[in-house]
């Protein structure tokens, strides 16, 4: 596969480089170590994406013997390679994320001022109470490993520069004469 992996192809491939899994248990995987704090992978979606990879040479699948036995994926050596470079790209390069707060500043003239500034003050309690809940669940899930304690950080670094964003154009957008 020489495309650029999806967010959920590259999860699932790291997952399955783990150990030999089913969907199922990388369902209860993500679930279990808070993936979806960070990522967007839907249940419904798991076997469809594992069909993708291995339509792609990347992982291959076993049915075992049993009335109850469940197709697991394992990792190819060519899935290895490729989950290796894409590990490179995803920590190497910035690729932007687009936010829905960018459309609304974008927009902001078709609100009254003190509709546009009530919405950033819910935007700003919203980003708040997340924070709380990050570090509540971060709490709830110690001791982890030093890699998943980075991507908290990450996340909260990331909330608390919008907060900051959010308090200082408040603070402009209230002083600034109209």
């Amino acid at each position: 596969m020489s495309a650029h992996l999806t967010d959920a192809e590259l999860l699932l491939l790291g997952l399955v480089a783990e150990m030999p899994r089913h969907g199922y248990e990388l369902e209860q995987i993500i679930d279990t170590r808070g993936m979806r704090e960070w990522t967007q992978v839907g249940f419904s979606s798991i076997y469809f994406v594992l069909g993708k990879l291995e339509k792609s040479g990347l992982v291959e699948s076993e049915l075992p013997r049993g009335a109850k036995a469940r197709k697991t994926f394992c990792i190819t050596p060519s899935g290895r390679e490729v989950l290796r470079q894409e590990t490179i790209a995803a920590l190497g390069a910035y690729r932007p994320t687009f936010s829905s707060l960018l459309l609304g500043m974008v927009h902001w003239p078709v609100l009254a001022r003190e509709a546009a500034l009530n919405a950033l003050e819910m935007r700003l309690s919203s980003v708040v109470a997340e924070l709380e809940r990050l570090e509540q669940v971060r709490r709830q899930r110690q001791p982890m490993p030093d890699h998943i304690e980075s991507l908290f950080d990450f996340s909260t670094g990331q909330l608390k520069a919008e907060r900051s964003w959010i308090n200082t154009t408040l603070d402009y957008m209230r002083n600034k004469p109209w």
